[in-house]
């Protein structure tokens, strides 16, 4: 009974805080100029209230345990109900911005473990580990950041949870601001081919979105979201974890009988399940599809499921953050994240014109939003740029994240790369990101190159 009536206080709360959110952005319009979510307010809002002790201990101790569940689902749900094309096809479609977006991932590697080694370490005591939360916190965002908090924890580094959520406040009001004057200085200066969008007086969508189409609420799938509906649907991702957890368990398996026999090399073992999570649900919608009954799932519906975890999870994660921990490593938070958006600036601007043929400006400037903070930052800067999508940039972004997230941006490098760091040292994770990075740049002015100068 006393955790039934703790479960109630917590959502109780959450509401109120909710609701508080939608009152600042109601009465502050600049928060509504800059697509700040409301879960993200209502996280902030909150904080200070857990800080002081004004919120329950039971409340805060059942809400820091929520992330790290919440993000296996919002990972299943990524490829739910979305069309797979072939890989031929997909490459064909989205194949540059497949090679820059990847560029950027792995050079936030490069950026974060050379900063760390040669400043954060000797100056400020920060472990090894901290080269990773460029990645983890602007590729993956608050989803990521929170649901590796126990790996943070069992690598001996829980403080990284943290700056890693703080880092990835940081980066998605950057991406939002720095990506809105490089669509002004874009449009003004004749970089995109198509009108930018006029956002004036417009009502913003709330950027906390799992999905790469704008989906308005119609009757069609409001009609469909009966109790048969939500049981199907919650079922496919179930199912999705469930595949998830048996590929992790094989995965350890096979460590534990291999390469981690004697115990000197774990590195599958401390790996979380949600990169997992998202190759089942790939898993479970390929074979819908080949089954031919891929009509039983509505996107706009896993969609919902999704965004509602993503919206509890952000909440819940930064309302739980240390204050004590934010302050005490103030100034390297700032470092990482002044390098991390440098890197990020630089790349799109000399790179982006350089590996994607056409529209350069209109698809990169989704990657770009994207390795600030969130998938949805990119998505909106798309929007703002090209309204009517002449550019056929959405449906890019799209496909190259079949190629992109099961690998960095909260894939199955991006939850493994503090225990390689941890296990190899910085220096052989160094090299790899470094051959990575340079290997797509390379490939990409091959690929790519020569087909430049259209727009």
């Amino acid at each position: 009974m006393k955790y039934v009536l703790s479960l109630l206080l917590s959502v109780a709360l959450l509401g109120l805080f909710w609701a508080a959110a939608k009152g600042v952005k109601r009465v502050c319009p600049v928060l509504k100029k800059l697509f700040i979510p409301c879960a993200l307010i209502a996280g902030l809002i909150a904080l200070p209230f857990n800080a002081l002790g004004i919120i329950p201990p039971e409340t805060s101790e059942l809400w820091s345990s929520v992330p790290s569940l919440l993000i296996n689902v919002v990972f299943a749900c990524l490829f739910l109900g979305k069309t797979i094309l072939g890989p031929r096809e997909t490459w064909r479609l989205a194949g540059p911005q497949v090679v820059f977006g990847q560029t950027l991932a792995w050079g936030q590697y490069v950026v974060g473990i050379l900063l760390t080694w040669l400043v954060l370490t000797p100056l400020f005591g920060l472990p090894p580990l901290a080269g990773a939360l460029i990645e983890i916190s602007f590729e993956g965002g608050h989803g990521t950041a929170a649901g590796l908090g126990p790996v943070f924890e069992n690598l001996g580094f829980a403080q990284g949870t943290d700056l890693a959520l703080g880092l990835a406040t940081i980066g998605m009001v950057a991406g939002l601001t720095t990506g809105i004057i490089l669509v002004n200085w874009a449009h003004r200066s004749g970089k995109t081919r198509v009108p930018a969008k006029d956002t004036v007086g417009a009502e913003p969508p709330d950027p906390v979105s799992l999905d790469d189409e704008a989906h308005p609420p119609t009757p069609h799938w409001l009609e469909r979201l009966s109790i048969v509906s939500i049981i199907l649907h919650t079922g496919h991702i179930a199912v999705s974890i469930l595949i998830g957890q048996l590929l992790l368990d094989l995965l350890i398996l096979l460590e534990r009988s291999t390469w981690g026999r004697d115990g000197s090399l774990e590195l599958i073992s401390s790996m979380p399940l949600f990169p997992l999570a998202m190759i089942g649900g790939v898993i479970v919608q390929f074979a819908l599809m080949k089954l031919k009954v891929s009509n039983l799932i509505d996107r706009r519906i896993i969609n919902a499921f999704g965004t509602a975890a993503l919206d509890i999870l952000i909440v819940t994660a930064v309302a739980t953050m240390s204050l004590g921990v934010l302050g005490e490593y103030a100034v390297p938070m700032l470092l990482i994240a002044l390098c991390g958006i440098t890197w990020n600036i630089l790349a799109f601007l000399f790179l982006a014109p350089r590996l994607i043929p056409r529209y350069w400006f209109e698809r990169g400037i989704g990657d770009y939003g994207q390795s600030m903070g969130m998938t949805a930052t990119g998505l909106l800067l798309m929007r703002i740029t090209d309204p009517a999508n002449s550019s056929r940039a959405l449906e890019s972004f799209g496909y190259k994240q079949l190629f992109f997230e099961p690998v960095v941006g909260g894939g199955v490098f991006t939850a493994s790369s503090m225990i390689l760091i941890s296990q190899l040292g910085q220096g052989a994770v160094l090299a790899f990101t470094s051959a990575a990075a340079a290997g797509f740049i390379i490939f990409g002015f091959i690929s790519f190159g020569k087909k430049n100068g259209s727009g």
